[in-house]
């Protein structure tokens, strides 16, 4: 019997200082074409990472669960897979290619957060009302692009006690840098924050 590949590695974590590796050390590079059209390569730092997932921990305080519905290239990902690990919950993954249809059936169970864009959003929403599954989500993170006050209404239909966030950020700034609580049972004007 051949040995796995991993199996002449060490059973603990490197250490890190010793290897010369600092918060200033790549974490990452993802590529994005954002809104300029041409792509390009983001590098993202450890330190910024790390700021931005505890600053997550605690404003959105994700401690049961989430939905992964994006794929891991997209950097909003970070928020929904790393964030309930860290504060002791756990991820759930959609398969690719199934993002509204298995993001429904996992928000119809109790659910910490899903970080979610406005377009697959209002495509949940309509599938959500369409019946028969009702949602469950606790908090939806929403980004990627403009989100419009239809899309809120009609969350504010599917589940009306939902915590919704408009979050905005750059590649460049790791995920968020800008966010906006939209207060429940307020209507909602035409530009959301």
């Amino acid at each position: 019997a051949q040995s796995p590949a991993w199996a002449g590695q060490p059973a603990s974590d490197p250490d890190a200082r010793a290897l010369g590796l600092g918060p200033h050390h790549l974490a990452y590079v993802i590529y994005t074409s954002g809104s300029t059209g041409t792509p390009k390569g983001v590098m993202v730092e450890h330190r910024g990472v790390a700021n931005y997932l505890a600053w997550a921990c605690e404003a959105y305080a994700p401690r049961s669960s989430s939905i992964v519905s994006s794929s891991l290239a997209f950097d909003a990902t970070i928020n929904s897979l790393f964030a309930p690990l860290i504060c002791g919950g756990h991820a759930r993954l959609v398969r690719e290619r199934d993002e509204v249809a298995g993001l429904k059936v996992q928000a119809s169970s109790a659910c910490g957060l899903v970080n979610v864009t406005p377009s697959h959003l209002d495509a949940l929403g309509q599938q959500m009302l369409a019946g028969p599954m009702t949602s469950q989500v606790d908090l939806l993170v929403i980004g990627g692009e403009a989100l419009s006050h239809s899309t809120v209404e009609l969350w504010r239909r599917v589940q009306p006690g939902a915590r919704m966030v408009n979050e905005y950020g750059p590649t460049e700034t790791v995920v968020g840098c800008t966010f906006y609580e939209i207060p429940s049972g307020c209507a909602v004007s035409t530009h959301v924050p």
